[in-house]
């Protein structure tokens, strides 16, 4: 086998695919793996590994696949229902405006537009960042990706933030919870969860609101408690579960559609997220939806 290679573990049912991604040598060699869908980091020896030509070979990787297609539709289906509802609410209340100075108020619902938030992507992993970036424009919404390896993210990403200028911003790559480890409070028992907070820290001191600037940090059995306690709106991981690559997409889906007046339901947002509340949990959050009028006759 060698790297690039596409396989999965017999030792756990096949259940996850796999890019190999390293090699050490040794007797037998070790190979490191990198999840497809998943935001892990593993490793095997090759007595282990069956290879394949289907990333989607393993078992769960097809529940998820399945998955994410069913959520991109409701999500989709979703937004025509609200905006319709919208129509009619706006039908009730229009009726009975009548005259300022000027004249006749005529406002047609044809005429209203809305801006969802802007989101800012900021990944360890260039596979995983395309993966994302590719459903943010499924979803038709203004995401803009930076490739950035976990350490550098606390040192960079207000530079990165102050450029962009994001709604919200999503701070992921790989962690893990070391496997000789017990105590699931100490940051030194995870690979990259102090490099998120430090992220996120850096951030509340650039702008503390969590209103203004919405944060979803953490990967892989990330943290979750310390990088809420640090100043994340969202995080990863309460049950130190595995993440599916696509649940911040999902999650950024949510705030960036729910209008400002309104308060982002978790129960909506762990809704269409892959792995659930095990996976994914935050805090009360305003939606960051702008709705205007009059829509622009020169635009499209």
């Amino acid at each position: 086998m060698k790297i690039g290679d596409i396989v999965v573990r017999k030792s756990y049912g096949k259940d996850i695919s796999f890019e190999i991604v390293d090699i050490k040598p040794g007797t037998p060699n070790t190979y490191v793996l990198k999840g497809i869908n998943i935001r892990i980091i593993a490793d095997a020896n090759e007595e282990d590994l069956e290879e394949t030509d289907d990333i989607l070979a393993g078992k769960k990787d097809k529940i998820f696949n399945s998955r994410i297609s069913d959520t991109i539709k409701r999500i989709i289906i979703s937004r025509d229902d609200m905006r319709s509802s919208r129509s009619s609410r706006d039908d009730k209340e229009l009726t009975g405006m009548r005259y300022v100075k000027t004249g006749k108020i005529e406002q047609k619902k044809e005429l209203f537009f809305g801006r969802p938030g802007k989101i800012l992507h900021v990944d360890a992993d260039e596979g995983y960042l395309n993966a994302c970036l590719k459903v943010y424009k499924e979803l038709n919404l203004d995401a803009v990706g930076v490739l950035v390896n976990e350490s550098k993210q606390p040192e960079k990403i207000v530079d990165i933030v102050k450029e962009v200028k994001p709604d919200i911003v999503v701070l992921t790559g790989h962690d893990g919870f070391l496997k000789s480890s017990s105590d699931y409070l100490d940051l030194n028992n995870y690979r990259n969860s102090k490099y998120f907070i430090d992220a996120v820290k850096a951030l509340r001191n650039y702008n503390s609101s969590y209103d203004e600037l919405v944060i979803f940090a953490g990967a892989c059995q990330s943290c979750y408690e310390s990088i809420l306690d640090a100043g994340a709106n969202f995080a990863s991981s309460p049950n130190r579960v595995l993440i599916h690559c696509l649940d911040p997409v999902f999650v950024c889906e949510r705030v960036a559609y729910t209008r400002i007046d309104k308060v982002v339901s978790m129960a909506d947002v762990l809704e269409n997220t892959i792995t659930g509340n095990k996976g994914i949990g935050g805090l009360q959050t305003r939606g960051k939806y702008r709705e205007g009028y009059p829509k622009s006759q020169y635009v499209e």
